[in-house]
């Protein structure tokens, strides 16, 4: 319960009553939802750089080559 409420608190999560019980629903669409919470991870830990949280997971080869490609089309077409 105490991390549903801090979800709500954080408006990812919204509830209703229903009877006698709490039905909890996303508030946001789930792509916003991950983007920031991204976007708070990296600045929490890696003080606002995403390159030392990318050069980890590929180090550590936590990506698939897929992944990769994927990666380096998405950083083609922003650029």
């Amino acid at each position: 319960m105490t991390m549903m409420k801090i979800l709500e608190d954080k408006h990812y999560l919204k509830k209703r009553a229903v009877e006698r019980a709490y039905v909890y629903e996303a508030a946001q669409p789930k792509a916003r939802v991950i983007k920031t919470m991204v976007q708070e991870f990296v600045s929490r830990v890696f003080n606002g750089s995403a390159e030392p949280l990318l050069v980890q997971l590929v180090k550590d080869r936590k990506l698939s080559e897929k992944e990769l490609r994927q990666i380096l089309r998405t950083i083609q077409e922003s650029s």
